[in-house]
């Protein structure tokens, strides 16, 4: 079943948390997270059932917590946490200025309100207590494909199963969109006591690094947590990529997770592996990395996919396939398979459940989403250099066949990958088309033009032969390159993936790669993939 749009994000919230709790005493609450009761309402000890950061979706008898934001205070904005039903108040000093002496419910003061969001939340919703075992992915590429992965194998091995991330949060089969990769620690830890109720066994979630930045995965516990790769991204955020690194180790430490496997193939996995707090695994694809616990090997071709088989240094053997194309994609089912087999699945049932269901062949919206075959179109999210160059190498082109790539960078974000993302195109394809992704409120006509200075310095310096475009709007740029297409080349439009809106200058614009891909498809009379 597919939530129908919610009228409001007050609406959407109700599917974020349990049909019912058993609430917590407001003194009971302070008491756990440290609280201190504060002005007239001292006796009051209202019962609570909910918890919300944001006025605007409080729940009758939720806790509204008032915190300091980028640019106002959430305290300013208690009257409408009141109006909509809230009961008690826990906010900071800062916060205790926006409240007058007469306020109509109890408060408290806590020193850090977002440090203490989680810890309240698990103690109103109960997640100490109750919560499905939790599958964790973190890296900066592979999240999704390898959590729809996870929830598939545990789907073919019988289990009831749920997924938080970038496309969906799903509980037995009830989609519910995502705003977050990894919701808000209220919304989380309602979110997966909701799921507790409807006797979900196991969730597999994105764990990104702006999550265990802002602490929204705190007081949560991982059976097992799995690491993809490491590179340039979201240094808007870390500043550097050790910054980066350092955050990402937090999941895997004895306070959050049971036991991980790691990816040994980038620099950061070997460290990560090196310096885990809780029993590890590795995974290579590399023979380079004969240390590894888990290797890749009789790698083969299967449709648009491989066929492999993972093999420990102690013996033991899965062989297993994925249709979608793509190296990384190989890593990304390795990955899922072993963190299910170091969750307790037994060998040979996931040996049964892969040889039978084909989990990791599963549909991921908009993640190497084939959309035609001659020529081969495909929509997938790489947004960054990295992502990028794999994508672009994973599509095989037919005989004499060219690689022609549409993509763009996203603005307000992180500048210095912008003319790399263009010298990696302009490297791994033969046409490259330069458009926009979401400007935000950036002029997109810069955006695109540093992107292709990357791209011009290298047909300059090593590939005179490459055709390089700058086209706007997106929809244009995407038609322009099928109409250059012949049914032998291959066309990967990159960056969006699954997302059907384009942010222009703060305003939402209906856009969707994959209507567009097949739309230009059509027009230009090849067959789309039904």
């Amino acid at each position: 079943m597919v939530v129908q749009n919610p009228d409001t994000p007050r609406e959407l919230e109700r599917y974020l948390r349990p049909d019912s709790t058993a609430g917590i005493g407001f003194d009971q609450l302070c008491g756990t997270a440290g609280a201190v009761r504060t002005g007239a309402l001292l006796n009051a000890a209202p019962q609570i059932l909910g918890v919300s950061l944001n006025p605007q979706i409080v729940q009758p008898g939720d806790v509204f917590l008032g915190i300091s934001g980028a640019k106002r205070h959430g305290a300013e904005f208690v009257d409408t946490a009141i109006g909509n039903g809230a009961v008690a108040m826990i906010t900071d000093t800062a916060g205790l200025e926006f409240l007058g002496d007469d306020l109509a419910i109890p408060v408290a003061v806590v020193a850090d309100v977002r440090k203490s969001a989680a810890v309240i939340a698990q103690a109103v919703y109960g997640t100490d207590q109750r919560s499905p075992k939790l599958f964790a992915v973190t890296g900066t590429n592979g999240k999704t494909t390898t959590t729809f992965m996870i929830r598939a194998i545990l789907d073919a091995l019988g289990e009831e199963t749920g997924l938080i991330g970038t496309i969906e949060m799903s509980a037995r089969g009830q989609i519910i969109p995502s705003v977050l990769t990894t919701p808000e620690s209220t919304q989380l830890h309602g979110v997966l006591s909701r799921m507790a109720q409807q006797e979900v066994a196991s969730v597999a979630m994105e764990v990104s690094s702006h999550s265990l930045s802002y602490g929204r995965v705190d007081a949560l516990r991982f059976a097992v947590s799995g690491y993809t790769n490491l590179t340039q991204d979201h240094l808007d955020l870390h500043g550097t990529m050790d910054e980066y690194f350092e955050t990402k180790a937090e999941l895997f430490t004895a306070e959050r997770s049971d036991r991980a496997v790691v990816m040994v193939d980038d620099v950061y996995g070997q460290r990560l592996a090196d310096r885990a707090l809780v029993p590890t695994e590795t995974l290579s694809l590399d023979g380079d990395h004969a240390t590894a616990h888990w290797r890749v090997t009789e790698l083969e071709h299967c449709g648009l996919g491989h066929s492999f088989t993972l093999v420990h240094r102690d013996g033991r053997q899965l062989r297993t396939r994925t249709l979608l194309p793509g190296m990384f994609n190989v890593a990304n089912g390795a990955l899922a398979a072993l963190m299910v087999l170091a969750g307790g699945a037994d060998l040979d049932a996931l040996q049964r459940a892969l040889d039978s269901k084909d989990p990791l062949s599963v549909a991921v919206p908009g993640r190497m989403q084939v959309v035609g075959e001659s020529p081969v179109a495909v929509v997938d999210f790489a947004h960054n250099s990295d992502a990028l160059a794999k994508a672009l190498d994973s599509i095989r082109p037919g005989e004499q066949g060219r690689r022609i790539v549409v993509f763009g960078a996203t603005g307000e974000r992180d500048k210095t990958k912008r003319p790399d993302m263009g010298a990696v195109a302009a490297r791994h394809a033969d046409i490259v088309i330069v458009t926009d992704d979401d400007p935000h409120g950036e002029d997109p006509a810069p955006i695109r033009d540093q992107v292709a200075s990357g791209a011009q310095h290298v047909l300059e310096s090593e590939r005179p032969q490459v055709q390089l475009f700058n086209i706007a709007p997106r929809a244009k740029a995407v038609e322009f390159a099928v109409s250059l297409a012949g049914a032998n080349d291959a066309i990967l439009v990159a960056g969006r993936g699954h997302e059907v809106s384009q942010d222009v200058a703060g305003i939402d614009v209906e856009l969707d790669d994959r209507v567009e891909l097949a739309n230009a498809l059509n027009l230009h009379g090849f067959v789309t993939k039904s």
